[in-house]
């Protein structure tokens, strides 16, 4: 039986899964319900077989696993306002909720539910997110449910859910400091003489290609570096020179003031 989706303020990230499950074999089209208020921007999906509305209760009674795209402020409200619409045994509830514990929704919803909590990153829009994911329950076969359905927007880590803040700062903040930096090699490129556009070029595949280095090779970026390090060589020199500036202190500075600012 394929299962019935329903994404609940299907925004940006909301899409991006949604692209995700279409692009997968997670579900047909045709078992999936998003819900917005303005459904003007979720058109081009009618087209491909996709249900929308504007009734999260109807959207909710109309499936069996509910992705709630919720922002944090607003998702216990929401989910107050429709709690009797969900069917413990029935449903399965995921939140993207930061901060938002599965404590929280039971309350909002039913403590008997199946929930799960999930982090993505904005990465989903080129199927390539870190989803650190936890749940309620043990019971594998839910959890492969949960696992097929991030699988088409990326790769999945499974943890405790006292860890998800920390997956938040990151796996998805991640994102924001990892751009900041490859904008700062970019401008270093134009300093030394490219242009932007081929700076960018450059420093993006070079950026691909360590990560990739250390995916498929499983090694420690340490390991990667001394391979590019050799004695009285411009590398060392360059990296000596920004760690003598605060780059890695700086960077683990800003990991822990984000995680810091979540916790309050």
């Amino acid at each position: 039986m394929e299962r019935k989706v329903a994404i609940i303020g299907c925004g940006n990230l909301g899409i991006a899964i949604l692209e995700g499950l279409l692009d997968g074999k997670y579900t047909a089209a045709k078992n999936i319900t998003v819900t917005r208020r303005n459904l003007d921007a979720l058109k081009a999906f009618a087209e491909r077989d996709v249900k929308l509305t504007s009734d999260n209760r109807k959207a909710i009674r109309e499936s069996d696993l509910v992705l709630v795209a919720l922002k944090p402020h607003n998702i216990l409200s929401v989910l107050s306002e429709v709690r009797d619409e969900f069917v413990p045994g029935k449903h399965i509830l995921v939140s993207l909720a930061t901060g938002v514990t599965i404590e929280e929704i039971g309350q909002a919803t039913s403590p008997e539910l199946h929930i799960f909590r999930a982090m993505p990153n904005t990465a989903a829009f080129v199927n390539e997110s870190l989803t650190c994911i936890c749940g309620n329950t043990s019971d594998e076969k839910i959890n492969d449910t949960i696992r097929q359905m991030f699988d088409g927007i990326g790769e999945i880590q499974f943890i405790e859910e006292e860890l998800m803040e920390a997956a938040t700062v990151l796996g998805a903040c991640g994102i924001a400091y990892v751009l900041r930096f490859m904008r700062a090699m970019v401008q270093g490129g134009i300093q030394i003489g490219f242009s932007s556009k081929v700076a960018s070029f450059i420093v993006n595949q070079t950026v691909n290609g360590a990560s990739k280095l250390l995916i498929e090779n499983g090694a420690h970026p340490e390991q990667e570096i001394d391979k590019v390090t050799t004695p009285k060589g411009c590398t060392i020199e360059g990296l000596n020179e920004m760690e003598h500036h605060g780059f890695s202190s700086a960077l683990i500075r800003g990991i822990v003031t984000s995680f810091e600012k979540i916790e309050k």
